[in-house]
């Protein structure tokens, strides 16, 4: 894609675009905020929704701007590219419990954040929630406290320090520690009353702003990635996609593909906020005008340069638990995973590091030397039943963890992104946190048969163990053991493999004995007198029964006649085709 930067000679005035993401609980007022401090609302803006205006909440990802003079204290950091303007875009997210996954889709695009706290009712459920996708996606943050025409006048400000004291406390073991707080009425008397009604504390928000923005890392080089949020058609001219761009950069007449429906598509013209543009780059909202196809195929997801999205089936990822979650996280349970702009259901396994004490070139590392998101095929993995929570620490940090992701259907999005996991289904009114785990996709599986031709490289092992019991001694070195498998087990599997002796003896399993699932098992060095002894005399006491007068004495010896027991340890891996039985 070209450098935007090209167009110096455009005579268009320079706007740097910095994205603010509008978050909280439901009813907090975000969408009369974004209405208080926009100038400008975008094809999405302001509840376009019906259903919205109906229940009176924001169901889609809301988007508007304002346009304030360019800072002087970010001119230098610019360096040679100068801004006439700094644009504040706007993200207003639905605060809606049932519609999470499109808060988590809006905040994977914004560089601050502004949490909307109702100063009536503080931190609710959804507040909590928007604040950890804050924490994941986003590093500065404002605490805006709304409605504070609702408190009476006498005590006003009082409630205001009161409610200030308990969101800083809130967030001191946060990202967020020490964010500033201010408090304002969006909409004064609320969304009935009059638009008359000046919205208090909105001037000195923008320039708590202006003074809280910084210089977004933008850089328009690599592929195009673009989050789509809006799709529309305009007559004669095209389909008109909104969204912003994620990384590179985009320019008239370039091609754009669309992965979803594997379709490419020419760019006839770009905007920003209404006005034409040659060219934008990461971090800009922007509206692309292409060559006609149904907007209704593609209301969200993601373009990019052609080629360059891959399209999963399933994936590995590194997996850190959100501490709120309360759950017990599974293998082989279902789960809500966002993954890029979307939100699918998934089946997940997860898997640790295997002991390395042996392995071939594949030690685990100090934590300096492996990273968190670090993974290899050649690394031996241990299979896990769930996630393992409060495990011990090696070296201050709890030890990493991975999951495998196996998609519903399957999901397009960039490597290394970010993945989140939650249970969407569990109660909405329910005061817990849905949000589960967290990670980065590490490698994705872009083969529908990927059980076949990729899975099997994934070395996951579970670790098994049977028990059974000697039964007789055939000679010095074999015995006869028994229920250690079923009747119609294969023994044949199991030739080969090493048992242990609860006496202390290492044999070898030979073969079957029978048809009833006995085994031959042969002891190299030989069997101790001891235990050659041990297994005589229960088989005696076995052959001469035992009367009634002597069941007092039989109990006395009962002791000495235990029976001695085969032990079996070995392990399989969970992805091999031939499910061998392997034994270190």
């Amino acid at each position: 894609m070209a450098d935007p930067s090209a167009s110096v000679g455009d005579n268009l005035p320079r706007v740097l675009n910095f994205n603010v993401g509008v978050l909280g609980h439901v009813d907090s007022g975000k969408t009369s905020l974004a209405r208080a401090l926009s100038s400008t609302a975008s094809t999405a803006a302001f509840d376009k929704n019906p259903q919205s205006k109906e229940r009176g909440i924001t169901l889609d990802l809301g988007f508007s701007a304002f346009t304030v003079p360019f800072p002087e204290r970010l001119r230098e950091a610019c360096g040679e590219r100068q801004y006439d303007s700094l644009q504040f875009t706007l993200v207003d997210c639905p605060g809606h419990a049932s519609l999470i996954r499109t808060i988590i889709g809006g905040a994977q695009i914004i560089d601050l954040m502004l949490l909307v706290v109702d100063v009536v009712k503080g931190m609710q459920t959804q507040t909590a929630e928007c604040l950890l996708i804050g924490q994941l996606t986003c590093s500065c943050m404002i605490v805006i406290l709304n409605k504070t025409d609702l408190l009476p006048s006498d005590k006003k400000q009082s409630a205001i320090d009161k409610m200030t004291k308990r969101m800083h406390k809130t967030l001191e073991n946060t990202r967020f520690k020490g964010c500033p707080v201010i408090a304002v009425a969006a909409k004064p008397g609320g969304p009935d009353a009059p638009d008359t009604e000046e919205a208090q504390g909105i001037t000195e928000l923008i320039e708590l702003l202006k003074s809280q923005a910084f210089l977004p890392h933008r850089d328009p080089s690599g592929s195009l990635l673009m989050a789509v949020d809006h799709c529309f058609s305009i007559r004669g001219q095209g389909t008109v996609i909104t969204g912003t761009i994620l990384q590179g950069a985009l320019r008239v007449n370039d091609t754009l593909e669309i992965p979803a429906l594997k379709v490419t598509r020419k760019v006839k013209s770009i905007q920003m906020f209404r006005k034409p543009v040659p060219s934008v780059m990461q971090g800009d909202r922007v509206g692309v005008c292409v060559t006609q196809f149904d907007p209704k195929l593609l209301e969200r997801g993601v373009v990019c340069t052609p080629g360059s999205l891959r399209t999963l089936h399933a994936a590995v990822i590194s997996v850190q638990k959100i501490e709120y979650y309360r759950g017990v996280l599974s293998s082989r349970s279902k789960i809500h995973i966002t993954v890029g702009h979307e939100t699918v259901m998934a089946r997940v396994s997860f898997f640790s590091r295997a002991s390395h004490s042996g392995q071939s070139g594949a030690s685990v590392g100090t934590p300096s030397e492996q990273s968190l998101d670090s993974f290899s095929f050649d690394w031996e993995f241990r299979h896990q039943e769930e996630f393992l929570s409060g495990q011990a620490e090696v070296e201050g940090r709890a030890p990493q963890q991975w999951a495998l992701l196996e998609f519903e259907r399957s999901v397009t999005c960039p490597p290394l992104c970010l993945v989140i996991g939650s249970r969407l289904d569990s109660d909405i009114h329910a005061n817990t946190c849905r949000l589960a785990f967290h990670g980065k996709l590490l490698e994705g599986f872009e083969d529908k048969n990927y059980t076949e031709t990729t899975l099997p490289r994934l070395k996951i092992s579970k670790d098994k163990h049977k028990e059974g019991a000697v039964e007789r001694v055939t000679d010095d070195y074999t015995v006869i053991g028994k229920n250690l498998f079923k009747k119609e087990t294969n023994i044949q599997l199991f030739v080969g493999l090493k048992v242990t002796l609860s006496s202390g003896e290492t044999g070898v399993i030979e073969g079957g004995f029978g048809q009833s699932g006995k085994i031959k098992i042969r002891v190299p060095e030989g069997l101790k007198e001891e235990t050659k002894q041990l297994l005589s005399s229960s088989s005696k006491k076995k052959g001469k029964g035992v009367a009634k007068n002597e069941q007092t004495k039989d109990e006395e010896g009962k002791t000495d006649s235990q029976p001695i027991i085969i032990h079996l340890n070995f392990k399989r891996y969970v992805y091999d085709p031939h499910k061998k039985m392997v034994q270190s």
